[in-house]
């Protein structure tokens, strides 16, 4: 009876894990061929499960109206995700997004903090996506 339950939770877990199947590298070819669709379907499972480099890549996507109508304040929230998970390139993007005011209330003194969280981790040149 036990190792049933045991099955049953197993297939349970299987089943709901939205991210299952999810590619990072498949969203990555995809969006380097122009295809974001298909990044899209890719990424997205896996940001909403916490995958810093696909929540940075949705950022940039939803900035740059990429597959997806542009929505500033959608591309902060997933900077501001993979920000707080320390990743460089979306701190400084979502510097920018609080430098310009797009998608947040302009903020100077928060564009300087996300840019000189960027620059501490020695970021230089920043690049658009991060495969």
């Amino acid at each position: 009876m036990r190792t049933l339950a045991i099955l049953i939770l197993s297939l349970l877990t299987l089943l709901s894990a939205p991210a299952l199947g999810a590619d990072f590298d498949k969203g990555f070819s995809a969006f380097q061929r122009g295809d974001y669709a298909t990044a899209l379907r890719e990424w997205t499972p896996l940001a909403e499960q916490g995958h810093a480099k696909a929540q940075h890549n949705l950022g940039l996507m939803y900035r740059q109206g990429m597959g997806v109508e542009k929505d500033f304040t959608a591309a902060a929230e997933w900077y501001r995700r993979a920000a707080e998970q320390g990743i460089a390139i979306a701190q400084h993007n979502l510097g920018v997004l609080y430098y310009e005011g797009d998608g947040v209330e302009q903020d100077y003194t928060a564009a300087a903090e996300w840019y000189r969280r960027a620059a501490e981790q020695g970021l230089l040149r920043p690049s658009i996506i991060w495969g």
